[in-house]
């Protein structure tokens, strides 16, 4: 015992230790931390001093990946190391101090004295990067299914989703609802006469004029091609319009500059405020036609009902 409180007090395994960005602790024979390092601080939101004194499992408890078992209580270092082993390794959960789970690499190491017995043991835990990456892989996948990669607005089915929860509650709550579709003219001759390259970097201006004049509680999406889709809550029919005018104005205005020549885009946008008799296939398609109304009548316009 006296053996392991000298190492946990030494000041130069302490500097040595508090500087290791894996966590470092150590336990006693009575299943008490001794020592905690910097980095199990940053690892476990628990401060030094919220943890040393305290029994294996008090205040930092690690969690079975597969079992979901309480690994401090029934597979605490010392119960295990006891057994005769010297090193075990175990991929773990550890409960952060603000609740939520980190995915750790926990191994424990036995600290004997002379006559080989179990005096106590340092236990280092250090993030799982792997698993760290499959989780953000997970989150990221998440989020592309509902985001257009090239624009980054919502994708179609982001923008199915919202439409549908906008009409449900414009029916239950009597709150007014507008819809904007959009298309860029002569998008076709854009990507024959300056290239594909030029036609992304269009389509980027446009989706980057709805991001920063819209508000922010109403979506953008991209609709697919060259349409885009914007919802609007709490809006009258001459708030919708001039909303409309203001971003086809906007995007009137840019410039894309290229080797062939300067692109001045241009779009097309149908605006309706929907009705309490419309489901989303009726508002699309009355919103699509307003849309097509301003191509056959000279393009670069706004056509409401």
């Amino acid at each position: 015992m006296r053996d392991l409180m000298e190492l946990s007090g030494s000041a130069a395994y302490k500097k040595i230790l508090d500087n290791l960005y894996d966590g470092v602790c150590f336990i006693n024979r009575d299943k008490k931390i001794v020592y905690w390092n910097k980095g199990a601080e940053a690892l476990t939101g628990f401060a030094s001093d919220e943890a040393v004194g305290t029994r294996c499992g008090d205040s930092v408890s690690l969690i079975a990946e597969k079992r979901g078992i309480n690994l401090s209580v029934d597979f605490c270092p010392i119960s295990e190391l006891e057994s005769g082993a010297d090193f075990s390794e175990r991929e773990v959960y550890i409960h952060h101090k603000d609740g939520h789970l980190v995915p750790v690499l926990a191994r424990a190491i036995s600290l004997r004295d002379a006559g080989g017995e179990v005096i106590g043991a340092v236990q280092i835990f250090s993030e799982n990067l792997s698993k760290n990456a499959a989780i953000q892989r997970i989150e990221e996948l998440q989020r592309l299914a509902l985001v257009d990669p090239l624009t980054g607005l919502a994708n179609r089915r982001y923008a199915e989703i919202n439409l549908r929860a906008k009409l449900d509650e414009m029916k239950r709550y009597g709150w007014q609802l507008g819809v904007l579709f959009a298309d860029i003219d002569h998008f076709k001759r854009i990507n024959d006469e300056y290239g594909h390259e030029a036609g992304d970097r269009v389509l980027k201006i446009v989706a980057k004029t709805f991001t920063h004049d819209v508000r922010s509680f109403d979506v953008a999406a991209r609709w697919g091609g060259e349409e885009f889709l914007i919802v609007i809550e709490s809006v009258t029919k001459n708030q919708l319009v001039a909303v409309a005018e203001k971003l086809r104005i906007l995007v009137e205005q840019s410039s894309i500059p290229t080797d062939a020549g300067v692109i001045h885009p241009t779009i097309s946008v149908g605006a309706t405020i929907a009705s309490p008799e419309d489901e989303q296939n009726s508002l699309l398609k009355r919103v699509d036609r307003l849309m097509y109304e301003s191509k056959t009548t000279g393009r670069n316009r706004v056509t409401a009902d």
